[in-house]
């Protein structure tokens, strides 16, 4: 089992201390203790991630402070960009790290994320897939035909040519079966988490992607990565109790995100007719949850079962996520509980 280290915070507003010390020491960190990735997500206009609006740019970064480590996007919005752009961003990355980025897709879903263009929020899923084979094309150094600034057509290339000739590309998933099946088909790896579906049912999941993996590249088993919440100590109550706090926090971030949506919207969810009190409720159930099956949190004994769990999934890599509102002290003080659980898993 892989590990890796995933930034996604849900506190970025407000805060006097430095917003990206957690990024840059967890990177060095990772670096120097055989972790896979560094993944960095992107979001837009929430405090929900707000952090990181752009992975091109914290990634640049994190190749910057390390010698070794992957250098990852969890994700970039693929339809709110164009295709050329992205694999020119992701190329200087590639060049600066000397080849070590990695790209997970995703197609979104909140809407406001599309304010830059609005006009592909509607076919936003199919538009990942679609442009996730032209970075790929443009990064092997194939043209890409466009219209310039004088509606002519001509084609452009990438510069600088990227060091790597094949960009490592995933899919991500909150967990749709048939997104899971097109990753396969594309022959591209899968990103994908436990918000909506428990380990038995990503194995089920898992499968589906690896027969259709096999069938499109006549053999491979292609690569799982799952985002899980990470914080581990010696004591399992003491460490319950210091995350129950920001852990909840966090999670109502979410939940608050997504009652605002238009995905929300479609199931007739009311903003307005959700009280506080089913919000509490909501959010206790989903931390007793994470915290029992779903997270990498307590002890490192009961974070190695989990770690089989999810390996009897299928899962190759977990990608930790690290930065869900403790005090930065404290989540790089337990990362060397995270590499114990690490070494003891690859052993």
């Amino acid at each position: 089992m892989d590990f890796s280290l995933f930034y996604f915070s849900a506190d970025s507003a407000g805060s006097e201390q430095d917003r990206y010390e957690l990024l840059r020491e967890g990177a060095r960190f990772a670096d120097t203790h055989d972790f896979s990735a560094v993944w960095t997500p992107e979001r837009h206009f929430h405090q929900f991630g707000g952090l990181y609006p752009n992975p091109a740019v914290t990634g640049a970064a994190v190749a910057a402070m390390t010698e070794r480590i992957g250098i990852r996007a969890g994700s970039v919005v693929a339809p709110t960009h164009e295709p050329a752009r992205i694999a020119e961003d992701w190329s200087v990355v590639d060049n600066l790290s000397r080849g070590r980025v990695g790209v997970s897709f995703a197609s979104g879903w909140s809407a406001i994320d599309f304010a830059f263009t609005p006009d592909n929020y509607p076919r936003r899923k199919d538009l990942m897939f679609e442009y996730a084979e032209e970075v790929r094309r443009l990064w092997r150094g194939e043209p890409l035909y466009v219209l310039d600034g004088a509606g002519d057509p001509t084609e452009v290339k990438v510069f600088p040519p990227p060091v790597q000739p094949e960009l490592p590309v995933w899919i991500t998933s909150s967990g749709d079966v048939d997104t899971f099946r097109r990753a396969g088909r594309i022959g591209a790896g899968l990103l994908t988490h436990l918000l909506g579906q428990d380990p038995d049912e990503l194995r089920v999941k898992v499968e589906e992607y690896r027969s259709a993996f096999r069938e499109a590249t006549g053999g491979g088993r292609g690569h799982v990565a799952l985002m899980v919440h990470t914080f581990l100590g010696n004591d399992e109550d003491a460490i319950r109790e210091k995350v129950r706090g920001p852990l909840s926090d966090y999670l109502r971030s979410s939940l608050d995100l997504f009652v605002g949506s238009r995905s929300a919207a479609a199931l007739k969810l009311d903003p307005s007719g959700i009280r506080a009190a089913d919000t509490d409720f909501l959010v206790e159930r989903a931390f007793e949850r994470y915290f029992d099956e779903s997270g990498l949190l307590g002890s490192v004994p009961k974070a190695r079962r989990i770690v089989e769990r999810l390996r009897g999934a299928g899962v190759d890599e977990v990608a930790c996520l690290i930065d869900f509102g403790l005090p930065n002290s404290e989540v790089l003080d337990g990362l060397k509980h995270l590499d114990q659980l690490r070494l003891e898993c690859s052993a």
